[in-house]
């Protein structure tokens, strides 16, 4: 059982799945049903796309990925091409060496051991068993594993990011100090069907409102079950960039 606000001197009892239902259900009353692609992402294009992403925005990772998909016939040519081109090529996602060793490197451990350069197989493999496909490789943790899950295969698995994390333990879903044990502790027996919807809304609504310092409190429909004790009064600033979600777009 979760105690919610309990700031308001008034105690709610929830359990888990109740609450993130809850949760999800004011934010799709706020954001909206997020829109997904309209064709199921590839998973390996979702792969590389997510390892893009990886502490930048989304906008200039799409940049960065449109720009690499521009430059090659298949993923196969990236096995040959020189480490310093990958990284030219995808330079507006930042972080170009760390992410070009990443990807060279999982496109020869797909041609050595698979002698292919796709992902459908996974299709056949349990959640636990692509997660732990995937992260065995350098630069590929539990985040953009769980993406491919969702956002290609449609599994009722949801990503923890560092918004998911930060807001599902602000509101008592989870309490946990790390997003991967967020991730583990979120993710026993989730609901199914809204993984996307919560995920993306937590998004949006940890870029707009609940933000990591000076949260929009008095803006944030939440507010009445969130635990976070640093409620301030600020009003919410105006912003006209219209972020896009990248791996709706993939």
């Amino acid at each position: 059982m979760y105690i919610i606000n309990k700031m308001k001197n008034t105690i709610f009892l929830m359990e888990k799945n109740e609450l993130i239902n809850f949760v999800n259900e004011t934010l799709i009353k706020e954001y909206g049903i997020p829109e997904r692609a309209k064709n199921k992402p590839d998973p390996l294009d979702l792969l590389i796309a997510t390892i893009l992403s990886q502490n930048t925005n989304d906008n200039n990772s799409y940049k960065a990925y449109l720009n690499l998909k521009s430059k090659i016939n298949s993923f196969k040519d990236i096995i040959d091409m020189p480490i310093e081109e990958l990284e030219t090529l995808i330079k507006t996602a930042g972080l170009t060496k760390q992410k070009a060793k990443t990807i060279k490197k999982f496109m020869l451990f797909l041609s050595e051991k698979y002698n292919k350069f796709d992902l459908n197989f996974i299709n056949n493999f349990t959640d636990d068993e692509i997660i732990n496909f995937l992260v065995q490789n350098e630069g590929i943790g539990v985040k953009t594993a769980s993406c491919v899950l969702m956002f290609s295969l449609y599994r009722d698995i949801c990503p923890v990011d560092t918004h998911v994390h930060r807001i599902v333990n602000r509101v008592g879903i989870v309490n946990t100090k790390t997003p991967d044990k967020s991730f583990y502790i979120l993710n026993i027996d989730f609901p199914k069907g809204i993984a996307h919807s919560f995920h993306t809304n937590l998004i949006k609504h940890g870029r707009k409102i609940c933000r990591p310092k000076n949260p929009f409190c008095n803006d944030c429909v939440l507010k009445n079950i969130c635990n976070f004790e640093l409620k301030n009064s600020l009003k919410k600033t105006k912003n006209n960039e219209e972020r896009i979600l990248l791996l709706d777009k993939i």
